[in-house]
């Protein structure tokens, strides 16, 4: 699948992609309200990796529905909307108009995003945070829920139980790793608001240990991303127990990676005499 804001609507990547082919398509974080974003700069490169602080910037969820949505069907891609809110009562009702819409088969929940009124600590670093917006949203969406994890926790594994039990049926990790870049010879901070999202390959060491944690703490499937740029990287997450993967920053490099890495995971299985995925999946012990 593509990770949520490294592959827009989907409808950007067409002349290079076929989406129809693509296990998923998770487009850009959608809130209930129409959101500006940050300030520029908002993006800034670091060895093997980038940080962003983009902000969400989206133009709402009606306008997903009633422009976006239209646009997508004929594509014959696999979508799924990433949710972002600031209260779980926003995430709940953002998530039920995209319940309604009929070929859409699951939402992915953003639960990095900042409690504004607790505070603007994010829902995603404690149990009782990431409970409350997973309640919210279950009592009022009925497809697949998948529940994206923030990596910014002590034990992401306790995160991860948490909203098992309060009714995901999967969960997705990581979300970015908080960082910061500084401009030596301004004397300042690079982004506009002093830190941003760490992605790229940087992140894998830390995004394979916490699939493996998080796939041995739970019952439901783990999709794991996280720094993949190549196939063998893909299959080291399944190796360590995930058993669907994102790709996300890749994107901005090659914008054929999908299925390159798909076609990857095959002749690796082949060569190999793998006649399943699935006997790869956990096998890391």
């Amino acid at each position: 699948m593509t990770a949520s804001g490294t592959f827009g609507y989907g409808l950007e990547f067409q002349d290079f992609v076929p989406l129809e082919e693509l296990g998923g398509i998770i487009v850009k974080g959608t809130t209930l309200k129409p959101r500006e974003g940050n300030d520029y700069p908002r993006m800034a490169e670091t060895p093997m990796g980038m940080l962003n602080c983009v902000g969400l910037q989206n133009k709402g969820v009606d306008y997903f529905c009633e422009h976006i949505y239209p646009q997508l069907l004929p594509t014959g891609g696999t979508f799924i909307v990433n949710v972002s809110g600031s209260s779980p009562e926003d995430y709940a009702e953002c998530a039920a108009r995209v319940d309604a819409l009929e070929k859409i088969p699951a939402i992915e929940l953003n639960i990095s995003c900042p409690n504004v009124k607790d505070g603007g600590m994010a829902f995603g670093v404690t149990c009782k945070g990431a409970e409350s917006v997973v309640r919210a949203v279950r009592a009022r969406y009925h497809k697949t829920l998948i529940v994206k994890l923030s990596p910014n926790v002590t034990d992401i594994a306790e995160i991860a139980r948490a909203v098992e039990a309060a009714g995901a049926d999967s969960v997705s990790l990581i979300n970015t790793l908080m960082g910061m870049a500084v401009d030596i010879e301004k004397r300042c901070k690079t982004l506009s608001i002093g830190t941003g999202g760490l992605s790229g390959p940087c992140v894998k060491p830390v995004a394979l240990r916490m699939v493996y944690q998080v796939a041995r703490a739970v019952k439901i499937p783990v999709v794991g991303l996280g720094g993949i740029m190549t196939a063998e990287d893909a299959i080291e997450f399944l190796m360590c127990g995930a058993t669907a993967i994102e790709i996300g920053t890749a994107n901005f490099i090659d914008p054929a990676v999908t299925i390159k890495v798909r076609d990857g995971i095959n002749d690796w299985l082949d060569r190999h005499g793998v006649k399943d995925v699935k006997e790869i999946i956990g096998v890391i012990k």
